[in-house]
């Protein structure tokens, strides 16, 4: 994504605007990449739409990479109390 593109996006992002109620979690990353979403979707077919009709259509997305969950092995843990 290019700076000007960047500086857009994140002044004005709100929840859900990249995903709609798809979108659990959205950080901003330093390095590469710039962004990392966590979606939910029903299917492989369901986010395949996702991917082609929002997320591939976003203006400045240069590249996107997915990873698909095989398997919770520790599921929203809490952070220790101090």
């Amino acid at each position: 994504m290019q700076g000007a593109q960047r500086q857009r996006l994140h002044r004005h992002r709100q929840p859900g605007a990249v995903a709609g109620d798809q979108e659990l979690e959205a950080q901003r990353l330093f390095g590469e990449p710039d962004y990392l979403l966590r979606v939910v979707a029903a299917d492989l077919a369901a986010y395949q739409r996702l991917y082609d009709e929002r997320l591939a259509t976003l203006p400045g997305v240069q590249r996107l990479t997915s990873t698909l969950v095989m398997k919770h092995v520790v599921k929203d843990r809490p952070l220790p109390a101090r």
